[in-house]
């Protein structure tokens, strides 16, 4: 009897050795994946550029180098997009959390997230059909998920894997500034943008012969466009859609656009939050799935740039507006953040470092002076920077901003869902919580120039006014 075991307890032992070697391999390559993506070879930072523009029927895509050293070391990709008027940025999604911050325009924003109701109901458009014509007894309206109104100053949160959509509503450009975190615990593929377009977007093989001839990078952006649905086989996909062909080979066909499309006028008629149009909410059915309580009702934007709502203040410096899981419940699930900051003419943020979240900061209006020094004490960067330029400031690096003649303002994005800062100076800052003398001792400085380092600044909170004395 136990002879006749042998052989199966033999097979289950090689079995249960192999499944663990195959374990610790995949767990190997997990904690490889993310020490490459989070090493920070930095030798200098520098105020960066869009280095590639993608032009749309209506609008353009700006995209960063994400190849840049400071770039490589926050694990983040950085674009930009300019919706036209009267137009429309084509569903979407990514693999990772995305953070967007609204620098100018108002538009709409609609995600179809999976397992959530359709709770808006638009009256006055057509809902389905079957063979062309409208069932007996089909109501004439449409119904889908909510839809966000996005103003100047709204920080909005893309999760991983939520395709989305944005359509320009106002009459001025809507500029729209995105980061995506790479080192989300929802990304799973290679640390480098990548978005899967449901629509629109330029065909692989369509480009001239000069184009193809054009650098790796160039390759890259027409591999970004591609329109994942059209390289499905038309007839499958006919028959998962319960479409005739000829619809799907409409939905497939090649579409030279680009990302953002024109829409004809009066073609956009669904419901908006901010009308008083009519909307129900639909009945629910059977139980929840837990996904309704913990994700779809939750509110996706917030306003960023509100003086009522300021987190720090300061009458004579400027003030900071912080977003994190807690004002914005659903950053919990990115495990990212934002914060606004404005500086008035020659007012100082405070030296300070960040103790869990590297820093992508986006300058937005005016100009300044910014110091970043790492861990052996040299500076990495130490720039004026104006509207327009963007920087990291990785994890731990220490961080100051002197505003120029006109003040300075900018929108920094955390790869954390609640950020702590550690300033230098000020009140509750590390110099302050120190005996006098430790810092006699550790400066070689008498006791009055210790007392004057601890409380100069005992009444400031990392946000202060120029002080007026000469740098003898």
């Amino acid at each position: 009897m136990a002879s006749n075991n042998r052989p199966s307890f033999l097979l289950l032992t090689i079995f249960l050795i192999s499944l663990l070697v195959l374990n610790a391999e995949a767990q190997q390559q997990t904690e490889t994946r993310l020490r490459d993506a989070r090493q920070c070879r930095l030798e200098r930072l520098s105020a960066s550029r869009p280095s590639r523009r993608i032009e749309s029927e209506g609008g353009v895509t700006e995209l960063w180098n994400e190849n840049e050293d400071q770039f490589q070391c926050a694990g983040v990709a950085i674009t930009r997009n300019i919706i036209q008027p009267s137009c429309l940025s084509l569903p979407n999604f990514a693999p990772s959390p995305r953070l967007v911050y609204i620098q100018q325009g108002r538009g709409v924003l609609g995600f179809s997230a999976p397992g959530c109701p359709e709770t808006y109901q638009s009256s006055g458009q057509y809902r389905g059909s079957k063979g062309g014509q409208q069932q007996a007894g089909e109501s004439d309206r449409d119904q889908h998920q909510k839809i966000h109104r996005l103003r100047q100053g709204d920080i909005v949160a893309l999760p991983a894997g939520v395709s989305h959509w944005c359509y320009n509503d106002g009459n001025e450009e809507l500029i729209a500034l995105s980061v995506t975190d790479f080192n989300s615990e929802s990304n799973q593929l290679a640390p480098t943008l990548k978005s899967f377009y449901l629509a629109g977007g330029q065909a692989r093989g369509s480009q001239s012969q000069q184009q193809q001839q054009q650098q790796q990078h160039e390759q890259e952006r027409d591999d970004y466009a591609v329109n994942i649905i059209r390289e499905f086989d038309s007839k499958i996909m006919a028959e998962a859609f319960d479409v005739s062909e000829d619809v799907m080979r409409k939905m497939q066909r090649a579409d030279d656009r680009g990302f953002i499309v024109r829409v004809e006028q009066g073609s956009m008629r669904m419901i908006k939050p901010d009308e008083e149009e009519e909307y129900e909410e639909k009945s629910r059915r059977g139980r929840g799935n837990g996904l309704e309580e913990a994700f779809c009702n939750m509110r996706m934007n917030t306003q960023l740039d509100n003086r009522r709502e300021a987190d720090i203040y300061s009458r004579q410096a400027g003030r900071l507006n912080s977003v994190n899981m807690h004002k914005l419940p659903i950053l919990q699930y990115l495990d990212m953040s934002a914060e606004k900051g404005n500086l008035y003419p020659n007012a100082i943020l405070a030296p300070h470092w960040s103790m869990n979240a590297h820093k992508v900061v986006y300058v937005t209006r005016g100009e300044g002076q910014v110091q970043v020094v790492g861990h052996n004490g040299r500076a990495l960067f130490n720039e004026r920077v104006k509207e327009g330029d963007l920087f990291v400031v990785p994890q731990f690096y220490v961080a100051t901003k002197k505003a120029g003649d006109n003040g300075f303002e900018w929108v920094e994005f955390q790869t954390s869902a609640s950020p702590m800062k550690s300033p230098l100076v000020g009140s509750r800052s590390a110099l302050r919580g120190m005996p006098l003398d430790v810092l006699t001792n550790s400066y070689r400085i008498s006791n009055k120039e210790a007392q004057d380092i601890k409380y100069n600044r005992e009444q400031q909170h990392i946000l202060f006014p120029p002080s007026g004395r000469s740098s003898s």
